[in-house]
């Protein structure tokens, strides 16, 4: 999709197809956590991650701009929550700082992708 191009599905935005990516990651990583952390640590993140797509798919599909706009606020805030996770993570030795340094990376881009798409819809707001 290029840039001056209108997304007609949420499947279209960028910034969806990314969040998946990220999702499928945090997956990949908590597949290898101890087993005594499937219901706290490993639920915790897949469920932010899952919530980054899942914001934005929700918030393109009620077609609104202010309803776009809060769910937009909403992905970044599981992103904010997924960024300390990963740093507990880090922290108990579940995964190495190098894992840990990809996801902030891949955090950061979505992060500021998502506050461009706010601004952006800010600015056509009447």
């Amino acid at each position: 999709m290029s840039p001056n191009s209108k997304a007609r599905d949420y499947r279209d935005l960028i910034v969806w197809q990314k969040g998946i990516v990220l999702a499928k990651k945090v997956f990949e990583l908590t597949s290898r956590f101890p087993s005594e952390e499937r219901f706290g640590l490993i639920s915790q993140m897949r469920r932010a991650a899952v919530s980054v797509p899942s914001n934005v798919a929700e918030g393109q599909a009620r077609r609104t701009t202010g309803e776009f706009i809060n769910s937009l606020s909403h992905a970044e805030g599981s992103l904010a929550e997924l960024d300390t996770q990963l740093v507990l993570s880090n922290e108990f030795n579940y995964c190495t700082l190098e894992q840990v340094k990809e996801m902030h990376a891949a955090i950061f881009e979505l992060r500021r992708m998502l506050n461009a798409l706010r601004r952006t819809l800010r600015e056509k707001q009447p």
